[in-house]
């Protein structure tokens, strides 16, 4: 059986989708080549598991192409830092080569060209460049992770973001979930739909930090990034953040970016993982 590639398989701070991929794989008894950035623990550990591992740069044309190789399917996942084009590129190239029958891509919510954030748009380009390889694309259009939140309360005991309003609403998902549909689709021998949107609830940031236990404040954008570079320590990350908690203060929950589709139950075979069962986890 060809070997399923998973990219981002090393995980990363806020929801290593692929690193949940590559475990839920290798539990199907899926042989699994795992793409990491780093020779470390974390790959030492998917060695021990079985997963084929290999160490590259996914924005780098000679680290993929041998990658693909022998592959039918893939995961695509890249980190909100510089380089996603890049990677996005290189990787639909790759894949034309090597003939990949089905790529299942990780996106952002709304991905259009004229989304509210820069990295929406850059995420719909991404989209454009895989669907033109004619590689079986499949893009999981993901809601904001709770593991965003997690790491925007740190340490301070507060939900402080600039998101206005305690009523404004947010569409939510577990990274477990998107990793779960991820995983399903990479298994099923089915027609599957090109884009796939994947929301496990719909909350108002006040109803969050209710579950978080700790109180939401309200803060100026430009103060908000401004600390946030202290957390995140990446330009992109912080441009993104801050675009994307600005557009859901100003959209209204009407949007039609609020809502829950019957995706997650259909792939993982269980309802959605609500905020606080993902608190309940941990």
């Amino acid at each position: 059986m060809a070997p399923i590639l998973v990219t981002g398989a090393g995980g990363g701070a806020q929801g290593g989708t692929g690193r949940t991929v590559a475990r839920a794989l290798l539990r199907a008894d899926l042989p699994v080549r795992a793409f990491v950035h780093h020779d470390n623990a974390s790959a030492a550990e998917l060695k021990e598991l079985g997963a084929e591992v290999v160490v590259g740069d996914l924005r780098e044309i000679t680290s993929v192409l041998p990658a693909v190789q022998g592959v039918r399917r893939a995961y695509f996942t890249y980190p909100v830092t510089a380089g996603m084009l890049d990677a996005a590129a290189v990787f639909a190239a790759a894949g034309r080569e090597a003939k990949l029958e089905r790529v299942v891509a990780v996106s952002q919510l709304g991905s259009a060209p004229t989304a509210g954030t820069p990295h929406m748009r850059r995420h719909w380009v991404a989209e454009q460049a895989l669907d033109r390889a004619e590689i079986g694309a499949v893009h999981l259009r993901a809601a904001v992770f709770y593991e965003n939140l997690r790491v925007a309360i740190g340490d301070t005991g507060v939900l402080a973001l600039p998101l206005g309003s305690p009523d404004t609403v947010l569409p939510l998902i577990a990274a477990a979930d998107v990793a779960g549909v991820g995983a399903g689709v990479l298994r099923t021998g089915e027609p599957v739909d090109p884009v796939l949107w994947l929301a496990g609830e719909i909350r108002t940031v006040g109803e969050v930090a209710a579950a978080f236990g700790v109180p939401y404040v309200d803060v100026d954008p430009r103060e908000w990034a401004a600390t946030a570079r202290t957390v995140y320590r990446d330009e992109v990350t912080v441009e993104h953040l801050t675009h994307l908690w600005t557009m859901f203060a100003a959209i209204g929950s009407g949007h039609e970016l609020f809502r829950v589709t019957e995706t997650i139950e259909r792939y993982t075979g269980r309802p959605p993982l609500s905020l606080r069962d993902y608190l309940a986890q941990r």
